[in-house]
């Protein structure tokens, strides 16, 4: 039976092409049995790096690359990307098969990478509409029990010691977008100015560090076609070094949104989905990860809804400076003030004002 592309690609844009015979020429070289010809379409996500499907004679890829354009520095690190799945690919948490890099932007315009094909199902809404209760908390401990897998992970015995900076994550990531913030300012956000004077001093003594994926949810995995089990977990491009409460309060701040709010659950009926509550979930992870509990919960919750503020701020700054081309930017901008209110109403209990 011959191979037939997902459901989710279409021809690629125009702005995303590429030299495809200098694509060919590197799978040819690169790729341990490629076989030709070459199909390549493109996924509709890929919102950061244009993500593309490849298919020869034989097997299926994905390809990621740097938009083209002019970049910051460090933005869109496809030889991170490509990095972190290589080594992970030795471990129990899921990733994609990585196949070659390439760095030279001389062979289809950007840098690139190459990856194997996950067949499965992704979830944009975490709620997962018309999916089965029963396998809907089935999926979303598998979300938690891979989540505990990566933070397990020894990063120095996979070579990663040089991944990040040990040691002081928050205190960098709080000063970072906080200066980000005040660069992008478009109104006064009476709480963020809160946060950003609150959340400095009250950073938990306890410094831990291990990878860190950055923007752990469920959107951002491939699950079994037809079974509660996470095959891969995809767009690494933020991961690092850091303090693995981030991933955990970031994959939790859904529960403090509603629904309109960045797909959050406040005031859904959770039990009738079968999904599992906020403390319910955080006892898994504890469970699965050696912690009796976690003192000061709240910080992790708002630090990471604080930076999810600082990034709408961000993209509001580029729809003022006319640099964003992202037809929903000031939509996704204008979501900055609320969900620093959201960051701050979970502290203000313990803030004492």
């Amino acid at each position: 039976m011959a191979m037939q592309p997902p459901s989710d690609v279409f021809p690629v844009r125009d702005s995303h092409r590429f030299n495809e015979q200098g694509l060919v020429r590197f799978m040819e070289s690169s790729v341990d049995g490629y076989q030709g010809p070459l199909t390549v379409l493109q996924f509709q996500g890929g919102q950061s790096n244009p993500t593309y499907f490849l298919q020869d004679a034989r097997r299926q890829y994905v390809l990621r690359r740097k938009p083209p354009g002019k970049l910051l520095p460090s933005a869109h690190a496809v030889d991170r990307e490509y990095r972190i799945i290589t080594a992970l690919s030795t471990t129990d948490v899921p990733v994609a098969r990585s196949y070659a890099l390439c760095e030279d932007p001389e062979v289809i315009g950007t840098a690139f990478y190459v990856m194997a094909y996950v067949p499965g199902r992704i979830f944009l809404d975490p709620l997962m509409p018309g999916i089965a209760p029963g396998e809907r908390r089935a999926i979303v401990d598998a979300m938690n029990d891979v989540l505990a897998r990566i933070h397990k992970v020894d990063y120095k015995a996979l070579g990663l010691e040089d991944f990040g900076r040990p040691g002081n994550y928050f205190e960098r990531q709080i000063g970072r977008w906080s200066k980000q913030y005040r660069a992008s300012e478009t109104q006064h956000i009476e709480p963020m100015e809160k946060l950003m004077d609150w959340l400095p001093k009250h950073i938990p003594p306890d410094d831990e560090t291990t990878i860190a994926h950055g923007d752990y949810r469920l959107g951002n995995m491939i699950i079994h076609p037809n079974k509660p089990e996470v095959s891969a977990v995809l767009d690494w491009e933020l991961c690092t070094l850091g303090h693995p409460l981030a991933d955990l309060g970031y994959n939790c701040m859904m529960y403090r949104f509603d629904h309109e709010t960045l797909d959050g659950f406040k005031g859904v009926d959770l039990a009738a989905l079968n999904y599992p509550s906020e403390e319910e979930y955080v006892a898994a992870y504890c469970r699965r990860t050696g912690r009796d509990n976690i003192p000061d919960w709240e910080f992790y919750l708002a630090f990471s809804v604080f930076r999810v503020a600082a990034i709408s701020q961000g993209i509001m700054g580029r729809v003022r400076d006319g640099t964003s081309n992202n037809p929903l930017a000031e939509e996704r901008g204008r979501r900055a003030p609320k969900l620093a209110q959201v960051a701050w109403d979970i502290i203000a209990p313990i803030a004492g004002r």
